[in-house]
């Protein structure tokens, strides 16, 4: 991040003042410090616990725009230069790395040594681990084989608001008693502390892979889509991903499923068979695993069974859509730039559709800056009051990330 000169040391770490490029969902640090271990974190940390600074943890930058703004934000901890890979245990398929490791870098790293960490994220390589953790989504297409971030994560250091230090899972040195730490921090968006390093369980790098591609025709598109969906979901050729795209309300759908591995032509060729149409392809389309535009970003969660449904709302909605049916996710868009007075009521239409069809809507992303009070980000979440006491337990000052989770959190 750019911006300022170094001016001032917090708790003895490397601070500089912040610039107009460190802002969060519109709102603008004070200081932005840059430690380079755990003990610097936790040494920035306490000197924030001691001032009562809110902090704000960064990684890559690239989704500080979503979820709600903070209510303050005197301090951006940036974690860029906690930026290394501290153990790869090729024989065990484990890694250990820093937060602020980029995962095009952990990918590098990784495939040298013919391996993955399984997760296709549908955002910029240039995000970082923290991060990739802290916002918890959206998945990539393998979601639907090898799990998202949370499933793959075996071990997590995180450092409270007070400075502890806590461990859990792979590698533990201290636990806070009770608490599974990755699962607690995993789409926290930094409201229960920082995440300094993470471990994962990796994968081989796959021998082959195949895609079948298909475009269901506009007429009945949901129906058909829902239909093949679960054919596939249910093949005996087992796709890694299923994934559909319809960039035009009421438009055609293209739906794409991957083969890899073992065999991986024969048993595309199969899959192409359960759907009765398209091709097998050796490279993706051209917008598998891409995110959409995230000017206003909403994320659906939703049984599998509705699908037709959900699509259903969506085309209503006049949204363009992309994701992953068999997970039970997708991620949509307007299919036009919105006026500040729509997204509301969009919302609230949008999220009527989806409840019905037992699912839930989640609005990732709003343009910043502008007063979106009345857009209900996250719908009825009935974990919400053992949301609110688990904050308190783990900082009970409110100074990690203030109001950027579920109901001000």
């Amino acid at each position: 991040m750019n911006g300022g000169t170094a001016s001032a040391a917090i708790g003895g770490v490397t601070t500089r003042q912040a610039g107009p490029d460190d802002v969060v969902g519109g709102v603008r640090p004070r200081w932005v410090v840059l430690p380079e271990t755990v003990e610097e974190v936790s040494a920035a940390l306490r000197a924030c616990a001691e001032q009562d600074l809110a902090v704000v943890p960064a990684g890559g930058g690239t989704k500080l725009h979503w979820a709600p703004p903070p209510e303050r934000c005197d301090v951006l901890l940036d974690m860029c230069c906690m930026n290394e890979v501290i153990e790869h245990a090729a024989g065990d398929l484990v890694v250990r790395a820093q937060a602020g490791v980029t995962m095009g870098a952990l990918a590098g790293t990784l495939a040298a040594e013919g391996q993955e960490l399984a997760l296709d994220l549908p955002y910029a390589d240039d995000s970082t681990v923290g991060g990739t953790l802290a916002t918890g989504g959206p998945p990539g297409p393998r979601a639907f084989r090898y799990g998202t971030a949370r499933d793959l994560l075996i071990g997590i250091t995180v450092v409270l608001a007070d400075g502890t230090i806590a461990h859990s899972g792979g590698k533990v040195v201290k636990n806070v008693a009770g608490y599974d730490l990755g699962k607690l921090f995993t789409g926290s968006y930094g409201t229960l502390g920082v995440i300094a390093e993470a471990t994962f369980r990796l994968h081989p790098l796959p021998a082959d892979r195949r895609w079948v591609i298909a475009r269901l025709r506009s007429d009945g598109a949901a129906k058909r889509a829902a239909g093949a969906v679960a054919a596939l979901s249910a093949s005996q050729a087992e796709p890694s991903a299923i994934e559909i795209n319809r960039p035009e309300p009421g438009g055609p759908i293209t739906i794409a499923a991957l083969a890899e591995g073992t065999a991986a032509a024969d048993r595309a060729a199969a899959l192409r068979e359960l759907i009765g149409t398209g091709e097998v392809a050796e490279e993706p389309p051209v917008w598998w695993g891409r995110l959409l535009g995230d000017d206003v970003l909403i994320e659906l969660r939703f049984p599998p069974a509705a699908t037709a449904a959900v699509l259903e709302a969506a085309d209503a909605a006049r949204m363009v859509l992309r994701g992953s049916p068999a997970c039970g996710r997708l991620l949509l868009e307007p299919v036009r730039p919105m006026a500040e007075d729509e997204p509301a009521a969009v919302v609230s239409a949008l999220r009527a559709g989806v409840e019905a069809a037992g699912g839930r809507a989640h609005v990732l992303a709003l343009p910043p800056g502008r007063p979106y009070e009345n857009v209900d980000r996250w719908g009825h979440v009935g974990s919400l009051p053992l949301m609110r006491r688990v904050k308190e337990r783990f900082d009970p000052g409110r100074r990690m990330s203030p109001g950027r989770f579920v109901g001000g959190v």
